[in-house]
């Protein structure tokens, strides 16, 4: 795999990066400086709402038409939304990058949100929000983010509300859509074999088609979530399982202090089954089937934490088997070998995931949109290996404060 990136700003504010690679399919696609923080409070669940929508019509196609443009040559187009960006993306052969691209700047240019399509959406969005309900082990995940950030939109459900959602209509989503999709908050990245001096000429030119009569408006003024007291609490759902959710404000994407805290959440309860947490509840007491830790970096906040699932019955002995891995690493400075192959592990994994095409090109594209770099494999082993034990030491006793932690139980 090259590593040599390079990148192009069009004059609207639009930037553009592009890695080369040898291998015969093409990823690219468009990253969005909007989510679900961005939305005022009748509009909740309007960032991925209109995620959908983009596939329902432009100017000059159908929804049927967008469908077929891609898998009508094996390729593939698709699109999420998180609390910060929104992604439009495709992967095809490199023969059908041109076909891409041009139907990717069509759908973040020229969609118009048609009535009928929308009333459809409208109830696929809300099975989607029944659905995810019906699951604990999911939606707890947001519901202790948004007790963590409380009182902040970061915290709100990606999905949004029932209650915002039927009120949603086509001027609202023209409005979002024209006060977020602007140039100078997208990035449009490619990762495959078309030479870059072809990408952006190909990008430019569609770009300006799409633009002629569609002028963006407005933009997004983002207030850092405010320092609150931690929180536990217990809900009664009458739930088979407990599910219990740890955690604590964290470092943001731009803090040097990030590395360590990836390392340490790796030890902790990442996706080895070696991680501590794993080692303890499951294969030593058998109490649990899941335990987990994770970590979301946003532009100025973050989050970690812990997840596990367990009988009802089990949930004090888990809870106290947790916080003592969690003392651990704030008391017990890891030894040169431990650090060592914890490293090891780490720099694995990420080569693992960076093989995967679509993985490193969504990579590179949020990267890209919010600290205008991009970090190659070289660069990011070369930060894990400056870790020390005695900053993760430090780490784990400035997230993981007793006074920091909040906890939130279903029972």
């Amino acid at each position: 795999m090259l590593e040599y990136y390079q990148t192009y700003c069009l004059k609207e504010g639009l930037r553009i990066i592009h890695l080369p690679s040898s291998g015969p399919v093409s990823y690219c696609g468009f990253a969005v400086n909007v989510g679900t923080r961005d939305e005022q409070a009748e509009e909740f669940g309007m960032a991925h709402f209109v995620e959908h929508l983009l596939f329902k019509g432009t100017q000059k196609r159908k929804a049927w038409h967008i469908l077929n443009r891609m898998e009508n040559v094996g390729g593939e187009l698709n699109a999420y939304t998180t609390k910060e960006d929104t992604f439009i993306y495709s992967s095809c052969l490199s023969d059908d990058a041109e076909r891409a691209i041009e139907l990717l700047c069509d759908l973040v240019c020229n969609s118009q949100f048609p009535e009928k399509e929308l009333i459809k959406e409208k109830e696929v969005v809300l099975d989607e929000i029944n659905s995810y309900k019906d699951n604990p082990s999911e939606l707890i995940f947001d519901d202790f983010e948004n007790l963590v950030f409380e009182g902040h939109a970061i915290g709100h459900h990606i999905l949004g509300e029932k209650k915002s959602l039927k009120k949603f209509n086509q001027k609202m989503c023209l409005k979002f859509f024209r006060e977020h999709y602007r140039p100078e908050d997208m990035v449009f990245f490619f990762y495959g074999q078309t030479a870059f001096r072809k990408v952006v000429r190909l990008v430019e030119k569609y770009w300006n088609e799409g633009n002629e009569k569609n002028e963006k408006q407005g933009g997004n003024e983002r207030a850092v979530p405010s320092v609150i007291e931690a929180k536990q609490i217990e809900s009664d759902k009458k739930l088979h399982q407990a599910h219990v959710m740890i955690g604590a404000r964290a470092y943001d994407l731009r803090d040097p202090k990030r590395t360590g805290l990836y390392l340490l959440n790796n030890i902790l309860g990442g996706h080895g089954m070696n991680s501590r947490l794993n080692l303890n509840l499951r294969e030593k007491y058998g109490l649990v089937y899941n335990v987990e830790s994770g970590i979301t970096s946003y532009s100025d906040s973050g989050i970690i934490s812990i997840y596990f699932g367990t009988d009802p019955k089990s949930k004090d002995k888990c809870l106290e088997l947790t916080m003592r891995e969690v003392d651990r690493l704030r008391n017990e400075k890891l030894r040169s070998t431990q650090l060592t192959a914890a490293k090891k592990q780490l720099k694995g994994q990420l080569g693992i995931s960076s093989d995967n095409g679509e993985n490193l090109a969504l990579g590179m594209g949020k990267s890209f949109l919010h600290l205008n770099k991009y970090d190659n494999l070289q660069l990011i082993y070369s930060k894990i290996d400056r870790v020390t034990s005695e900053e993760l030491q430090e780490i784990a006793n400035e997230i993981f404060a007793g006074n920091n932690l909040f906890r939130l139980i279903y029972i």
